[in-house]
C-alpha cells in the first residue's frame, strides 16, 4: 500500500468516526490529546495502533483517560467476521494525573502500543475477566506496587455497533501481586466490582502510587467470601518453574516429586480449593510439562497422554494448600506418603536478562 491509498483509506474512517462519537457522550466538546503514529504500521511503522486519545477528567479524581484506536477496524471491513469489528475491541486506560502534569506521561502511551504489539504478535486477545502479570512495575522508572494489569469493560463506555461490526471497550487496571492472586482464587470481576462499590477504586482509575486493596480488611474479607461460595474462575496456569519426577524402588514402588517454583507456590494454594473442593480440576503448565490436579477418593496418578493426572482426596488438597508457601523446601503429604512436594528458588529477571530479585 503505498502513500495516496493510504490517505484514501483515512478518509473513509467510519469506525474510528464511531468510536468519537461515543466519546463525546462523556465529553462534549473536548479536544483530547491525540497520539497518532508517524509511520502506520501497515506501512512498516514500529506502532501497531494508529493513534491514542487520552482525555482529561476532573472527577471523582484528576486523572488522564485513554482510548486506543487500532484493535477494530477503523477504516474499511476487511476481516470475515460479520459481527465483530478487527479483534472486537479498544482498549482504554485511566491513570491518576499527578500535580506537576500537562502532558500523559509516555509510559502510559508506549504500554498500550506494547499491548498491541502483543496482539499484533501472537494473535492472543483481551475480554473482560483476563489477567496479565507483568513481572515487575506496570511503569518502569517508577516506585510502585502495581506489577499486573487486569481486564474489564469501562464503566462508562459500552459496547457499540459500527459499520464494522461491534466493538468493547476495555480498560486496563494496575493492580498488585496480591490483588492478582485475589483475582486468581476468585475471579477478576468480582474483585473489581467489590472494590468498585466499596470506594476503594472509583471507575477503575490506576494510581501508581497507592497501597494494595487488600489492605483494607473489610474488602479482604468480602474477597476470600467469594471465593469460598463461587471457588475458582482459573482452570489453567502457566507455572515457569513445574517439574514431575518418578522413581522406582525396589522395596517400596514408585514414589512420585512434584516440584514447583516459589513465585507460583501461593497461587497455586490459593486457587486449588477453589478449583478441585469444587470438583473443578486445575491444570498447570510450564513450556515441557502438565500436570492437573483434580479431587479424588483415592490419591493417586494416571498417566495421560498430554501429560501427569494427579488426583487428591480433599484432605491432600486442604493439607498441600496449607503448606504451599514461597519458601524454598521440601515436604511430604500426610494423606499421600509416596508423593513429594519441592518447592525451589524463583529469580526474577528484568528485560535484559539480569536477575533483579530472588522469591524463596
Amino acid at each position: 500500500m503505498n502513500v495516496e491509498d493510504q490517505e484514501e483509506r483515512e478518509a473513509q474512517a467510519l469506525g474510528w468516526d464511531a468510536i468519537d462519537e461515543q466519546l463525546k457522550g462523556i465529553y462534549g466538546d473536548q479536544e483530547p490529546k491525540h497520539y497518532g503514529t508517524m509511520i502506520p504500521y501497515i506501512l512498516g511503522g514500529p506502532d501497531p495502533l494508529d493513534g491514542i486519545s487520552a482525555y482529561l477528567r476532573a472527577e471523582p479524581v484528576p486523572h488522564w483517560h485513554f482510548v486506543t484506536y487500532g484493535f477494530s477496524e477503523l477504516y474499511e471491513k476487511e476481516s470475515e467476521s460479520v459481527e465483530e469489528s478487527g479483534y472486537g475491541f479498544e482498549l482504554t486506560f485511566r491513570l491518576r494525573k499527578l500535580d506537576d502534569e500537562d502532558e500523559p506521561p509516555a509510559w502510559a502511551l508506549n504500554l498500550l502500543q506494547n499491548m498491541g504489539r502483543y496482539v499484533f504478535g501472537s494473535g492472543n486477545t483481551f475480554k473482560s475477566g483476563d489477567y496479565l502479570d507483568a513481572n515487575g512495575p506496570i511503569a518502569l522508572e517508577h516506585d510502585t506496587r502495581l506489577t499486573a494489569l487486569a481486564f474489564i469493560q469501562d464503566p462508562e463506555l459500552p459496547e457499540i455497533q459500527t459499520p464494522n461490526g461491534s466493538v468493547a471497550f476495555l480498560q486496563m487496571v494496575g493492580i498488585t501481586q496480591n490483588e492478582l492472586e485475589a483475582m486468581q482464587a476468585w475471579n477478576t470481576v468480582g474483585v473489581l466490582a467489590e472494590a468498585l462499590s466499596s470506594g476503594l477504586l472509583p471507575l477503575y482509575i490506576t494510581d501508581l502510587f497507592r497501597s494494595s486493596l487488600l489492605d483494607d480488611a473489610e474488602l479482604a474479607q468480602k474477597l476470600r467470601q467469594g471465593a469460598e461460595r463461587e471457588g475458582s474462575s482459573t482452570g489453567f496456569l502457566f507455572v515457569d518453574q513445574l517439574g514431575w519426577e518418578e522413581k522406582k524402588g525396589l522395596f517400596r514402588g514408585i514414589s512420585y516429586t512434584l516440584v514447583i517454583g516459589a513465585k507460583q507456590a501461593s497461587v497455586i494454594s490459593q486457587v486449588l480449593p477453589g478449583r478441585a473442593l469444587k470438583e473443578r480440576a486445575l491444570r498447570l503448565s510450564s513450556r515441557d510439562t502438565l500436570v492437573v490436579l483434580r479431587q479424588g477418593d483415592q490419591p493417586g496418578v494416571q498417566q495421560q497422554e498430554s501429560g501427569i493426572e494427579l488426583v487428591l482426596s480433599e484432605e491432600a488438597i486442604r493439607e498441600l494448600s496449607t503448606r504451599l508457601t514461597p519458601v524454598a523446601q521440601e515436604f511430604k503429604l500426610s494423606s499421600f506418603k509416596d508423593l513429594t512436594v519441592k518447592v525451589v528458588r524463583t529469580e526474577i529477571k528484568d528485560q535484559q536478562g539480569r536477575v533483579v530479585d530472588t522469591i524463596g
